[in-house]
């Protein structure tokens, strides 16, 4: 697809003919070279051939055409032909299968281009040895961070992409890939959302609280996450043509940029990061998209400048699934299609708007693709590009509004499919899975259901899959209410497996149909009565990891298998204390899926105020149904406003009970130890201690910093819903918080003493005894670490101690028997009573 894009965009190759003229004859110096070289049996070889010539003043499509022919140990000759790059050369992966010694030579027949005639030449032979048990060592590439990470992400750490995932647009199914999604409800920061006052009033208004945007005035709406900052729109939706939006870092909490537009009252749609590919430059360009009826403007992420916008760009025709009409193709080009059926000739014609190639057409039209000057940045950041009758272009580096040039034609529809011999009118596109399939059909509660299914392969685009696969309306949907928009139709659809769900709202059913093959494939039990009421069924049903998973008004979460339609597992969230007035269960609503978690909050239609309490934000494990983590009242959804949303592994989203955004994720800790400044003795105890702290961003603010004034202890992931709530939320301090787990050791060279493991308190204190043996003389090294959890990376802190030998203790001169104990007492009695005589003798 992104080959086909740059080939679509750049004027016709220059084809080698012959010329009857004289030429000027130009030698030609062909090579090959192979990488690595020994390589293993199976490992993959890359084969660069070629020329060492140039064609001057050469377009992309210009190259030489030449041939690489492999001789392989047993004589066999294989030939690879190709068209180089202007600049002369081409390469391709090959594996061998067979060890032994095979020979490469580059064959060139030549050519003649632009009244050159380039002679034919053959390069040196090659010997590339295949070796059975060797293998070039592949780079060891890097572990993923097991601390807390920011961006930008260095691009050799090619691993870690697989938790940067963005979020340009509502997805489809909700389903947020390359993210580790957050086990716990551990806050990372929180701000004010900033058009209003958050949080209830208090005093004359007693407890009502700030305006949550319910109903029809929801905030938040069209939030990404693209490359990890956050973009919202600060104003409520509505008509007034300036618009705020604002930039947030989403691992630092800090406000990056905040600018004014006004675009006609448009607002943050969606973003973009498109993957460009060319000879001269390659890499992403990343584009915040505001739109407003069939005009878009592409911002800079980094700056919020205008970079180029488009006007009359086609409504297209989207799911009603969530998504919208636009699709991201496999580049991150913007697609929308369009489908018009002729019922004189039953030819349904189908065809796809693709940004990229609008931009490159453009280019193209204005005759700035000269040279090798074919790169994506040349183009949208060009002045000489501008308005079209189709497309307006209008491009921030030295363009002034109104000086644009113009261009005639219909610009950006790239693909264009006839589908003939059709009997009936398909109906209207449904869903598009690019370079997959495009789903088209219809329902209504008399005529049953049709479906056409077309294929978009790139080896079989355009042709039919299934056609006007009818399914006849059952007899209970006559008494349906499907005018007006009454919430039943097409809710969910999956190519993974391939399923479409239709859901009829007051019999409360799912019915699945096959986009294999269009048939009816099961209808569900009927839901709950309250799931009747919900006014938004295609944000309340996905499909992911084979099953369809579902949360509404009933506060029911329930989920299928998709394929069979049996219920694996159900779950019901209930009111414990009856503030909602829906049900004694939770009015729901699905937020994301990703990692193996589904993401759920509480919503409502209109908040009542003042606002329930209690309401419940939670992950529950899609396999089993059990709980991850919950927290009670502290991350309140939005109908009408933009729910929560995830990227960089994290969750971000408002909460309507005090207008702030709140960011969940992982966040870092930071420890401190001490030990005794003094050398004590071996067989003496000596206390070691230390403090285990959160320093996520938003224990750096003054508000919790007033509150904490010695830091934020990390506690246990069991005590992190009701910490969170006391930290950032100011509820009651919980009295059963338990810290973290706290191994501590000594090492001396060598050496290590394992001292043992303690627990932190709640006031994030550790401590532990440690006695060291009598050969433990010397200084010591003490370490204590928390090894991390679902809240917190890990860290450590150190000090140091000192041992000495205990004193040598002398030991005393030993006593006589116990008998000559006797015996000496008597003879200095015997002596004491002589002594005595003789002194009265003398008296006498």
């Amino acid at each position: 697809m992104m080959a086909m894009l740059m080939i679509l965009s750049f004027a016709a190759s220059m084809i080698a003919v012959p010329n009857a003229a004289a030429q000027t004859k130009t030698p030609t110096w062909p090579f090959v070279d192979a990488l690595p070289n020994p390589a293993g049996v199976g490992q993959p070889v890359l084969i660069n051939w070629g020329l060492l010539n140039y064609i001057p003043g050469s377009n992309l499509n210009d190259g030489f055409n030449i041939t690489m022919q492999i001789t392989y140990p047993n004589g066999k000759v294989e030939n690879h032909t190709g068209k180089t790059w202007s600049t002369g050369n081409l390469g391709k992966k090959i594996a061998f299968s067979e060890p032994g010694n095979y020979t490469l030579q580059t064959v060139y027949d030549g050519e003649i281009y632009g009244g050159r005639h380039y002679l034919p030449s053959q390069s040196e032979n090659v010997t590339l040895q295949i070796i059975d048990g060797y293998w070039k060592a592949d780079h060891p590439g890097h572990t993923l961070p097991d601390e807390y990470w920011t961006r930008p992400v260095d691009s050799q750490l090619r691993e870690w992409y697989t938790i940067m995932g963005s979020w340009f647009a509502t997805p489809n199914n909700l389903y947020a890939p390359w993210n580790a999604a957050p086990e716990s409800a551990h806050i990372l920061w929180s701000m004010p959302i900033g058009d209003t006052q958050g949080g209830m009033a208090g005093g004359d208004n007693y407890q009502v609280g700030a305006q949550a945007g319910d109903a029809y005035e929801g905030k938040f709406v069209g939030s990404i996450i693209l490359n990890g900052v956050l973009f919202y729109n600060r104003e409520r939706s509505g008509t007034s043509a300036v618009q705020t939006i604002v930039a947030v870092d989403l691992h630092t909490g800090k406000t990056l940029w905040e600018r004014n537009y006004d675009f006609g009252g448009s607002r943050v749609s969606r973003g973009q990061t498109l993957t460009f590919m060319n000879q001269n430059n390659r890499g992403t360009f990343s584009y915040i998209w505001m739109a407003s009826g069939t005009n878009m403007w592409a911002l800079s992420p980094t700056t919020g400048n205008l970079v180029y916008n488009m006007t009359n760009v086609p409504a297209g025709a989207g799911s009603a699934a969530g998504g919208g009409p636009t699709y991201y193709g496999p580049s991150g080009e913007m697609l929308r299609y369009t489908a018009t059926y002729t019922t004189s000739n039953g030819t349904l014609r189908i065809q796809q708007w693709n940004s990229t190639y609008l931009v490159e057409q453009a280019y193209m039209k204005a005759g700035l693709d000269t040279g090798t000057s074919g790169q994506w940045g040349a183009q949208v950041n060009n002045p000489g590009l501008g308005t079209g009758n189709a497309a307006t272009l209008l491009a921030a580096n030295g363009v002034t509004a109104g000086t644009a040039r113009s261009y005639n034609g219909n610009f950006g529809y790239d693909k264009t499919w006839y589908i003939t011999g059709l009997t009936a009118n398909p109906g209207g596109i449904l869903h598009v899975f690019p370079d997959d399939r495009i789903i088209l059909g219809s329902f209504s509660v008399t005529n049953g259901v049709y479906l056409t299914g077309v294929s978009m392969d790139s080896e079989n685009a355009g042709f039919p899959l299934f056609t006007n696969r009818h399914f006849a309306a059952p007899e209970a949907w006559k008494e349906l209410e499907t005018g007006s928009n009454m919430q039943s139709g097409w809710v969910a659809f999956s190519n993974n497996p391939y399923v479409a769900i239709l859901w009829t709202k007051e019999s409360r059913i799912n019915y699945a149909f096959s986009l294999e093959n269009g048939r009816f494939m099961y209808e569900t039990e009927p839901q709950n009565f309250a799931d009747g009421w919900t006014d938004s069924p295609s944000g309340e049903k996905m499909i992911a990891y084979g099953k369809l998973y579902e949360a509404s008004v009933g506060g029911i979460v329930y989920c299928y298998n998709a394929t069979t339609g049996k219920l694996i597992w159900s779950r019901e969230i209930t009111d414990k204390y009856n503030e909602s007035y829906h049900r004694e269960a939770w009015w729901l609503i699905p937020v994301a899926i990703s990692d193996g978690k589904i993401y759920i909050g509480h919503m409502a239609h209109s908040a009542q105020e003042p606002k329930p309490r209690g309401a419940p934000f939670f992950a529950l494990d899609c396999e089993t149904g059990e709980t991850v983590w919950m927290i009670d009242g502290a991350f309140r959804q939005t109908r009408w406003g933009g729910r929560g949303l995830m990227g960089d592994s994290m969750i971000v989203t408002m909460d309507t009970y005090d207008q702030q955004i709140y960011a969940i994720g992982k966040g870092p800790s930071a420890m401190t130890a001490t030990a005794p400044n003094f050398a004590i003795t071996t067989g003496t105890t000596a206390l070691i201690s230390g403090t285990v702290m959160d320093v996520s961003p938003g224990t750096q603010t003054d508000k919790v910093q007033l509150r904490f004034s010695n830091g934020v202890p990390a506690v246990s992931d069991e005590s992190m819903s009701e910490w969170m709530l006391y930290v950032y939320k100011q509820f009651e301090r919980p009295m059963s918080t338990t810290g973290v787990e706290v191994t501590v050791f000594a090492q001396q060279g060598d050496r290590v003493i394992d001292i043992g493991t303690t627990v932190s308190n709640a006031n994030g204190r550790y401590s532990i005894d440690w006695t060291p043996p009598a050969d433990a003389t010397g200084k010591w090294d003490i370490y204590a670490y928390f090894s991390g959890s679902a809240g917190y990376y890990g860290s450590f802190a150190q000090t140091e101690m000192a041992v000495s030998a205990a004193p040598e203790v002398v030991p005393p001169e030993p006593l006589p028997p116990y008998g000559l104990y006797i015996l000496g007492a008597a003879i200095a009695i015997i002596i004491t009573v002589i002594i005595v005589g003789l002194l009265n003798y003398k008296k006498k």
